[in-house]
Order: C-alpha cells, then structure tokens, then sequence
C-alpha cells in the first residue's frame, strides 16, 4: 500500500460555520473551532466535471410543470 503524504494538501483557512481563523487539528481527524467550539471534517469527494448541472448525487434536476 502507498504511503499518503498531507504535506501538499491545502489546510483549512477558517471556521464554516463562524469564519474564524482559530483552528487546531483534532487527533482523530478534522478540525476544532476555539471561537465556536464546533468540530467539524473536510472531506475530498472528488473531480467534478465541467458543464456538469446535476446535483451532489450525480443526478441531474426535473422540472415539473
């Protein structure tokens, strides 16, 4: 198994939820707000493709009328 490497990762910036930047990483994973005290992960789900218009899912939108 490859050995995965975060040095070229970009880190978390700021807080979603109250946008400040008083963030520490958690032992298991994820992020801590010192501001918020919320806890919260960042999670890669992959390559969206351009000129894509469906949602999250992968399945596009109907419209009724």
């Amino acid at each position: 198994m490859a050995e995965t490497s975060h040095a070229t990762r970009q880190s978390v910036l700021y807080c979603p939820y109250c946008a400040e930047e008083t963030l520490f990483p958690l032992e298991g994973g994820g992020w801590e707000c010192r501001s918020c005290m919320r806890a919260f992960s960042v999670t890669f789900l992959g390559l969206s493709s351009r000129g894509h218009t469906g949602g999250a899912s992968g399945t596009s939108r109907q419209e009724f009328g």
